[in-house]
């Protein structure tokens, strides 16, 4: 197991619990969708898994060295390279110039940007940044890799690309991703399992398997992804309550 989570809580100050009562078991390899309400923990969750939050009570058991984190906001160093960016984090990982050099380049032919490795994030589109901050991400050399929305603010087409890259880079690398989306269809496009969480209090409500056979079938992808953003709108109107 990758990533365990035994009634998981959290509460900041005197305020009302964020998450109460969190149970999930994510294997190691497994890529998980993360889907909720805004505002109903999914974020708290990903920052208590990295270690960037301690949570209220309960337990949870991660992978010795961590997870590698990846945000929304690509947030590249605006003076530095592509490879420059990707070095930066093997350099804080105490990794050698010269092993530095060569780690960066494979990781960005990864992420297919070998051919922008000198350019500043200004030169690149915003898909190009993302594949930079994964790149970044991946030099973690984290088993966990957590993803907060890293598409949200790229066009359609530009997502549906990277969607495609990313399952490749999860295959190659084996890699265990928790995947937090608003998005229904790229949670069924990407997750082997999408969990959804209530509204405030956060905890895991509903659970699908994504098998292949229904990523690979147009008609049952969709009639998932209707059955899911079902049942998210329930909690959204819960919530409004």
């Amino acid at each position: 197991m990758s990533v365990l989570l035994e009634n998981l809580g959290k509460r900041f100050g005197d305020g009302a619990p964020v998450l109460d009562g969190v149970n999930a078991s994510i294997g190691a390899g497994e890529f998980v969708a993360l889907l909720g309400a805004s505002g109903c923990g999914k974020s708290t969750l990903l920052n208590i898994i990295a270690g960037l939050e301690r949570p209220s009570s309960g337990a949870l058991e991660v992978p010795a060295d961590g997870a590698a984190f990846m945000f929304q906001d690509a947030a590249l160093y605006p003076w530095l390279t592509a490879r420059g960016n990707v070095e930066l984090a093997l350099k804080l990982r105490g990794v050698g110039k010269a092993e530095r050099r060569a780690r960066a380049t494979e990781l960005l032919d990864l992420v297919h940007l070998g051919e922008a490795a000198d350019k500043r994030p200004h030169e690149l589109s915003g898909g190009m940044r993302q594949r930079v901050a994964l790149a970044r991400a991946l030099s973690q050399d984290r088993e966990v890799l957590l993803m907060d929305e890293p598409f949200a603010a790229l066009d359609a087409i530009t997502r549906d690309l990277l969607h495609d890259e990313l399952t490749r880079i999860w295959r190659e690398t084996n890699r265990t991703i928790i995947f937090v989306t608003h998005n229904v269809r790229e949670a069924v496009r990407l997750g082997q399992r999408v969990l959804l969480l209530s509204s405030r209090p956060g905890r895991v409500v509903s659970e699908w398997a994504v098998p292949g056979a229904v990523k690979d079938d147009a008609a049952a992808a969709a009639a998932l992804t209707a059955d899911i953003t079902a049942r998210l709108r329930e909690e959204i109107r819960r919530h409004g309550k």
